[in-house]
């Protein structure tokens, strides 16, 4: 046993510190990215912020909303290959092209997992993006199945996770990995922390992992722990490369949670993948040997995503004229963190 007494910092730890801008206006700012990927050398070219693989939020109609505005989703881990062949096919038809590039196939890494992938890639080669999805990315059988990934699918992107640290980022990137997906415990509807007592705070893996992946021409996604704009431009400005995001853009018409009404009010069901609503639906039930480590909740429902994604992009911009970014690649370079003990006056709410 070790205790590392090095201070550690969530989102709600820190402000960024504002700094002189040139920037007349949010409109001059720049949230593209370009990334050149380590493994295969293929770019990709649009706003880096995802919707998470959760099937409430991770969806086919999620997916042709955000790619409207060159954002990034990772479909969930159980859609079968025939309603893969179905979207791939409606966007071929509509020429949305643009749409397939900005998806990722989410799967787990048992042999069937993997068959399916190869199935799916096979029927539509027009997918780039893999995403090796666990809760634990520290086993070593999911390094090895990263390498094996790695093997049969050469010239696809691979996304590997979730770890919090550095050399973990680091092994998996050497085994394959072209972005490695950063959080434990931080999500909304995520219980591991509370579950199992595992974690690290969340703007603090993102600075750590950063340095480690950018060393070895890697990118790594923020995944989890935002709660508004603010915690967004915060996760770029500690370095991330993407950011994801699950509560946030949950509640709204693309996504896949059930609407139910209460009291005259209109809300959506979400839920963690790991949670007992999850492995009900998916697998029949809790297995005995393991716990449910993530919530079931309802979120009032939010109407179309589109409204959302602007509030996001809007105050991320606004973030980037504060620290004088023209850029987004800039926001980390200019960003300076202060610690806080408090985010917002919260005297009054919101009608």
């Amino acid at each position: 046993m070790r205790i590392e007494a090095d201070l550690k910092l969530g989102f709600k730890d820190v402000l960024i510190r504002p700094k002189r801008s040139t920037l007349g206006s949010r409109a001059q700012v720049s949230l593209e990215r370009m990334f050149r990927f380590r493994h295969t050398g293929r770019t990709w070219t649009g706003i880096p912020i995802m919707a998470a693989n959760m099937d409430t939020v991770g969806t086919f109609a999620m997916a042709a909303a955000l790619a409207r505005q060159r954002l990034f989703t990772a479909v969930h881990k159980h859609v079968a290959l025939e309603e893969w062949e179905a979207f791939v096919a409606v966007a071929r038809g509509n020429g949305a092209q643009a749409t397939l590039v900005n998806v990722a196939v989410s799967v787990g890494i048992v042999d069937t997992d993997l068959d399916r992938l190869d199935h799916i890639l096979e029927r539509c080669p027009e997918l780039l993006f893999i995403c090796l999805d666990v809760a634990n990315g520290y086993s070593e059988q999911f390094v090895t199945c990263v390498s094996r990934v790695r093997a049969r699918h050469p010239d696809k992107v691979i996304i590997a996770g979730n770890v919090v640290t550095g050399e973990m980022v680091e092994e998996l990137l050497l085994s394959g990995a072209d972005i490695v997906k950063v959080g434990i415990g931080p999500g909304s509807v995520c219980t591991t922390r509370v579950k199992t007592g595992v974690g690290y705070p969340q703007l603090s893996a993102i600075i750590e992992c950063a340095d480690a992946a950018h060393g070895l021409s890697g990118q790594i996604i923020s995944d989890g722990g935002c709660v508004c704009p603010g915690d967004v431009a915060k996760a770029f400005g500690a370095g991330a490369d993407f950011v994801m995001l699950g509560g946030m853009l949950a509640g709204h018409d693309e996504g896949g949670g059930a609407v139910v009404e209460r009291d005259g009010q209109r809300f959506c069901e979400f839920y963690g993948m790991s949670s007992q609503t999850a492995m009900v639906k998916y697998s029949g039930g809790v297995a005995d040997y393991r716990a449910s480590e993530g919530k079931t909740v309802i979120v009032p429902y939010r109407g179309p995503v589109a409204g959302t994604v602007k509030d996001i992009l809007g105050g991320l911009r606004s973030a980037c004229t504060y620290v004088g970014a023209l850029h987004l690649k800039e926001l980390t370079k200019r960003t300076s963190f202060v610690r806080v003990t408090e985010q917002e006056n919260l005297v009054f709410t919101e009608r």
